[in-house]
């Protein structure tokens, strides 16, 4: 299985979750929120083709992270992919947070391969960026539409504090 994404994985990253997190960029979204911080993430075609079993393979072998994060692009238009990250970081102790202009709601009401993700994530940032709604306050996402969603097997079990 392969997996696009826009850059190799960045490790070390504090500004996409909490502690030391390994950040998976995916490459493709079709959503293309003006303003959006990762424009060049929106081509479908983009970015280079990995194999999971590489990226998985660095994702086991980083030292001192905390997490992963799955951003982009859309991580959810890569969910088979993106899902045997996540299970790869569960395995070595780590938490898993997703960053989706998709709402939770449309996700689990999704294909079953985003269902299966969604079981997989710990954390979800949901929605899509609105430049109209944009704060500098709030931790790890953009817009005040934007939910910070703790999540167990896949459904909301909590909501995280979002401001600074």
């Amino acid at each position: 299985m392969q997996i696009r994404l826009a850059a190799p994985l960045i490790f070390d990253s504090i500004v996409d979750g909490p502690g030391l997190r390994t950040v998976v960029f995916t490459q493709g979204c079709k959503r293309h929120c003006p303003g959006c911080h990762n424009p060049e993430t929106h081509d479908l075609l983009g970015g280079k083709l990995y194999d999971v079993e590489e990226i998985k393979g660095q994702i086991v072998a980083a030292k001192m992270q905390q997490g992963i994060t799955l951003s982009g692009g859309e991580p959810f238009l890569q969910a088979a992919a993106c899902c045997e990250l996540a299970k790869a970081a569960h395995a070595k102790g780590m938490n898993v947070w997703a960053f989706s202009g998709f709402r939770h709601e449309e996700l689990a009401a999704g294909t079953p391969e985003q269902q299966a993700l969604l079981k997989e994530v710990d954390v979800l940032v949901d929605g899509p960026f609105m430049i109209e709604q944009r704060s500098l306050d709030l931790m790890f996402k953009g817009s005040r539409n934007q939910r910070t969603l703790k999540l167990e097997n896949g459904k909301i079990v909590g909501q995280l504090k979002d401001t600074l």
